[in-house]
């Protein structure tokens, strides 16, 4: 045919005979296709089985055989928009055990709320632990239903394919799994039903959404087969048992809602199961081990004084004994099942002795709690620590309090996206005498620490109140059954200790049961109930009822069931001795702690939250958070920036202080007069010393406010780079922030404002050279002549004006604002022709400008070589030094005045042909002998006697080597502005 017809082999697939539907060629004839025969082959392959119905007002659908079809079982459960797949295999294999190899994993990937994750790998890496507890949540109701002796590995994959959020979906993927059993071919005893109950306003609810949980006081996860009740995981806020009992009888017929359909999608799609290997014991082997075993054990769990590890060792020896026997006897096939066997007759032997005769491994009565020891407070170096034994179990816990950063983030589909609330729960194999290593994250004990983790959340407060995080260590000392509920309370006990304000103590305590079945029906015939019980009683008993509350009611619950399921009937006759060894509990850890302790002592970790404005946070981060970083480096404080609040988290008081100090620093508080702060020195003056503090804030503090003494050099008290303690005194007309020094200081003596210091005029007519701060200056001060007042800073080269007679006027500015006004440009006086002012020619033919916006303020000093040394002007200034306009007069300073009067004794003028000239004698044309005080850039400052100073500028190409306290012959030849005399050099040759 491809002879005769090459060109069928080229055409394009639309003109072929397939495209419309013709069979081959067979025998020279052609047929089309029947419809019925393509749709049957096209749906073959896409069979699928639904179920729909409908519990606690929301739609939900079973559905097989679209995906996974090649897992032994596989369903998908949707509820809204949640859709969760669940898959179950299991091997063929005949390997010899004695236990069920029953894994389930539960998996929550990103793309199921359309989320990349942010790991560095951009995918999911090892479970997390809310994928470990969801895997719990199945694992536990579907492992009592595999046959007994069924050995074969079984594995359980859950996978959660979309979520809108409003549903949990570890519910859906374990009624998934367990419609997934049901579709298998594997033996098992289901079906079974889960259901979420929540309780919002007294009012229960069926299958509540994430959001009525966040206002429920209850979250009830049931599970259970059509009349017997298989786990129970509860959370509660101090609910009472009357309220727990009615929700859980109305848990269980909206659990068993889920059982009718999955009967029925089994009956659609499921496989006939097949017979597997079951590893079961002959009656021969149990007659021959019982013989042997029976009376030694019985003997051994007879006798009280036996501790956990002494009955361990005698039990040991008796095995021993029996191996021996079978050993000689040759008996094989018992021996590969000794273990087993041996055990049997264990809990044969005490299961008989608890319900004949009421008594329990160790002595006790059924409802009798082991000898209690409390301890808060056990490692005082810590946030809070609490050691809890109750008989052989003995747990250490400790609480460590962080910032609000630390709490732990999360990746859930659902749920919150933090969690400040941690408690991690550490089983090491020292605990039960064992050799092991330490791994990763275990499943038990990240379920034991979410159990007490749930117990304890409860009593937490808000918050809004305590918005720390939390993490509390437990770590099992020794163990001998219920180290959970051992946990609880001892985590409360040292949360108290920690000094969280907790509402009240939280205890729990492991109720067990022991019962009888009749062997035609399988129903419980005889029970009874274990309060506290042992390792061993769990081991060998029907039940692990952990319970867990306060006073007023129940925190949380866990419940472990071995046999295919116990009536929900006997479940809630257990809460009531619950309760009972609760109160007991609690009796005696108040008789411990009974209230949040208040630690003082200057060792105990420390936390403090503080409120600022988001423009001061700014500047406490600093750029990428190097400024916050650097200070956490250098104090060892953990800090934590939240909207408009900081939390520092601090090992003891001292680094507290520490860090506090530093923010407040940068930062800065609210500044009130009289209150303390820490500032540096950032520029000293001869009238004080400008000093930031306050977060960046500056402020002025003069020399008078040095010292309770006299104060002659700004730079002996205080230096540049010098930290100190100051308070405010005050601020200004212009809001400028005055510090004092000596007021944080005790005053040793006081200091006479009328004292005359030396080097000044005696007349008081001439000037009265006295020292007092500004607000003690009297009357007659003011009447004084401020000859001695003029302020270096504004001394004038080349003018001439009489000094005024105001009364000295402090005006503090910052010290930017000073530098400014010495380093602007100055500017052309306004009239062109001289002027009077108090009867002294101005002489305005200046060859520079005067400063624009001359503002009468205190001089600067650079750099404190000498008392007088003062700035001199910008070295692109060639004309006079800054001056103040004699108009504002009444602002100018005193401050030259007061390092003119005290200065060194070296420093007075010594004796000369002339007598000491004071400024009323001083006039044009007067010779005077004059002593260098200080140099410029631009000129001499020369003291001319009876605290009297001028000033010489220097000629173009005449600056000699000049050096302080050289003497030259000088005349007067003009005043300037402020009356500051103009002097020249005289050659009396």
């Amino acid at each position: 045919m491809r002879r005769t017809k090459p060109l069928l082999r080229t055409l394009p697939h639309f003109l072929t005979w397939r495209a419309f539907r013709f069979c081959t060629i067979c025998s020279g004839r052609a047929g089309f296709a029947t419809a019925t025969a393509t749709a049957t082959a096209s749906t073959k392959l896409l069979d699928t089985f639904t179920e729909q119905f409908e519990i606690g007002s929301r739609v939900i659908t079973l559905e097989t055989g679209k995906i996974a079809r090649f897992a032994n079982g596989a369903v998908v459960l949707a509820m809204d928009k949640t859709n969760v797949l669940s898959t179950v295999t299991s091997t063929k294999g005949d390997t010899v055990r004695d236990f069920l190899p029953l894994t389930v994993d539960y998996q929550e990937k990103q793309f199921a709320q359309g989320v990349i994750p942010t790991s560095f790998m951009r995918r999911e890496g090892a479970p997390r632990e809310r994928e470990l507890l969801c895997g719990r949540i199945i694992d536990r109701p579907i492992r009592p239903l595999f046959p007994p002796g069924f050995y074969h590995e079984v594995q359980v994959m859950a996978s959660v394919l979309s979520s809108d959020g409003k549903q949990d979906p570890d519910v859906l993927a374990a009624n998934a799994t367990s419609a997934a059993l049901m579709l298998s071919d594997i033996p098992w005893g289901g079906p079974i039903g889960m259901v979420r109950i929540g309780r919002v306003c007294g009012q229960f609810i069926v299958n509540p959404t994430m959001e009525e949980l966040k206002l429920s006081d209850l979250n009830l996860v049931y599970a259970s087969t059509k009349d017997k009740t298989l786990m129970i995981d509860v959370q509660a806020r101090e609910i009472s048992e009357k309220d727990l009992e009615a929700g859980l009888r109305l848990a269980h017929p909206e659990a068993v809602k889920y059982i009718e359909p999955q009967i029925r999608l089994a009956a659609k799609a499921g496989k006939l199961k097949k017979e597997y290997k079951l590893s079961m014991l002959s009656d021969k082997t149990m007659e021959k081990v019982t013989n042997m075993a029976e009376a030694p054990i019985e003997a051994v769990f007879t006798d009280p004084s036996y501790g956990k590890f002494e009955r361990g060792e005698a039990l040991d020896n008796i095995t021993q004994d029996v191996k021996r026997v079978l050993e000689e006897e040759g008996d094989e096939e018992s021996l590969k099942v000794l273990s087993k066997a041996v055990d049997t007759v264990r809990k044969k032997v005490v299961r008989k002795r608890i319900i004949t005769e009421g008594y329990r491994l160790d002595g006790r009565e059924l409802d009798e709690v082991r000898p209690l020891y409390c301890e808060a407070g056990y490692i005082s170096m810590l946030h809070g620590s609490a050691l809890f034994s109750r008989g052989e179990t003995q747990v250490l816990c400790t609480v460590t309090l962080g910032a609000p950063t630390d709490a732990q983030r999360l990746e859930s589909v659902v749920g919150p996206p933090t969690k400040r609330f941690m408690l991690h729960y550490s089983f090491p194999p020292f605990c039960i005498n064992e050799v092991g290593k330490r791994g990763g994250l275990n499943r038990r004990e990240v379920g034991h620490g979410t159990l007490a983790e749930k117990a304890l959340l409860a009593v937490l407060p808000p918050e809004d109140d305590f918005p720390y995080t939390v993490r509390v260590n437990s770590e099992v000392m020794a163990s001998d059954g219920s180290t959970s509920m051992a946990t609880v309370c001892g985590g409360s006990m040292a949360l108290m200790d920690a000094g969280i304000p907790v509402r009240e103590h939280v205890a729990g305590v492991s109720v067990g049961l022991v019962s009888e079945l009749d062997p035609s029906t399988g129903e419980i015939t005889e029970y009874r109930i274990l309060t506290d019980i042992l390792g061993l009683e769990d081991h060998l008993g029907d039940i692990d009822f952990k319970i867990a509350g306060t006073r007023k009611g129940v925190t949380a619950i866990q419940l472990d069931i071995k046999p295919a399921g116990i009536p929900p009937d006997i479940i809630c006759e257990c809460l009531e001795p619950a309760r009972k060894a609760r109160l007991q509990i609690l009796d005696h850890m108040e008789k411990e702690i009974n209230m949040p302790r208040t630690k003082n002592d200057s060792t105990s970790p420390r936390l403090a939250t503080l409120k600022y404005n988001n423009d001061a946070l700014r500047r406490l981060i600093g750029p990428m958070g190097a400024l916050k970083r650097k200070m956490e480096e250098e104090t060892g404080a953990r800090m934590s920036v939240g909207d408009g609040t900081l939390t520092i988290v601090a090992k003891n008081q001292f680094v507290m202080d520490k860090v506090l100090e530093k923010i407040d620093f940068i930062v800065g508080r609210e500044i009130e007069v009289g209150g303390i702060y820490t500032g540096i020195v950032t520029t000293i003056k001869e009238y004080g010393a400008f000093v930031e503090f306050n977060g960046g804030q500056q402020g002025l503090l003069h020399i008078s406010e040095l010292s309770h003494e006299p104060v002659f050099r700004v730079s002996e008290v205080v230096s540049v780079g010098q930290k100190l303690s100051l308070m405010c005194i005050g601020q200004d007309v212009h809001g400028n922030i005055k510090l004092s020094l000596k007021a944080t200081l005790p005053r040793s003596g006081g200091f006479k404002t009328d004292d005359v210091v030396e080097g000044s005029v005696a007349s008081a007519k001439e000037t009265a050279n006295i020292w007092a701060p500004i607000e003690n200056v009297s009357i007659a001060q003011e009447q004084q002549s401020s000859a001695s007042e003029l302020s270096l800073g504004s001394l004038e080269l080349g003018e001439a004006k009489s000094p005024t007679s105001q009364a000295p006027v402090v005006l503090i500015r910052s010290a930017a604002e000073c530098d400014e006004e010495e380093k602007s440009s100055r500017v052309n006086l306004s009239s062109t022709g001289p002027n009077l002012d108090n009867g002294v020619q101005v002489n305005h033919k200046l060859k520079s400008r005067k400063y624009q916006n001359a503002i009468d303020s205190p001089p600067k000093s650079k750099s404190p070589r000498s008392q007088e040394v003062i700035d001199s002007p910008p070295s692109s200034h060639s004309g006079p030094l800054p001056y103040t306009n004699v108009k504002k007069a009444k602002h100018s300073t005193q401050k030259e005045s007061k390092s003119d009067l005290k200065r060194p004794a070296g420093d007075d003028q010594k004796p000369t042909d002339n007598a000491s000239v004071s400024a009323k004698d001083l006039k044009l044309g007067t010779k005077v002998t004059a002593k260098v005080c200080q140099i410029r850039a631009h000129g001499l400052v020369l003291d001319l006697g009876g605290g009297l100073r001028g000033m010489y500028r220097f000629e173009e190409n005449d600056k000699k080597d000049f050096k302080i306290g050289d003497e030259m012959r000088v005349v007067c030849s003009s005043f300037s502005s402020k009356g500051i005399p103009v002097l020249t050099f005289v050659d009396d040759q």
